[in-house]
């Protein structure tokens, strides 16, 4: 049984929007320093010519802090069968370990994680932000990329698009 109140009319339809489901990461400007990652939904393509993505991120996460300091980004596009990996992004652990650790990874062109079993991945580098009252949107610059087989992305729906 859940605490939650049931979803007011406007968190309905805000639930009814579909959203992908993505690994967004990113690691220090040093190869050697660790990769940190976590489930994103709020991703969008902003433009075409360049093509531009879009990333919102809790104003609380540290993974803003680490997107900010590298100034760039992956993102791993999951489909039915890469979208179990992300129980690795909901665990605690402990220093010195991480979500990638057990998970098999390749290298964007810029030396950043991204799931090798996903359907697609993009680099971004990042071209600016947008402040709004809980996520910060960031944006960026597609640097790199490849759709790595065939398939659907998965797609996420929430019963109350006013909450996690």
């Amino acid at each position: 049984m859940s605490d939650r109140p049931e979803p007011t009319p406007i968190g309905k339809a805000l639930g009814r929007l579909p959203t992908g489901l993505y690994i967004v990461a990113t690691r220090a400007q040093a190869p050697d320093s660790p990769a940190v990652g976590f489930v994103g939904s709020f991703v969008m393509q902003q433009g075409l010519a360049s093509p531009v993505v879009s990333v919102a991120v809790g104003k609380d996460r540290a993974h803003l802090d680490a997107i900010r300091a590298a100034g760039a980004f992956s993102i791993s596009i999951l489909d039915s069968a890469s979208s179990g990996s992300m129980g690795a992004f909901f665990k605690k652990y402990e220093p010195g370990s991480g979500p990638f650790d057990d998970l098999e990874t390749l290298e964007t062109p810029r030396g950043l994680p991204a799931l090798a079993g996903a359907l697609a991945w993009l680099e971004c580098e990042v071209t600016g932000e947008h402040e709004l009252e809980d996520h910060i949107v960031v944006f960026g610059k597609v640097l790199a990329g490849a759709q790595l087989h065939d398939g659907d992305p998965a797609i996420h729906l929430r019963k109350d698009g006013l909450g996690y």
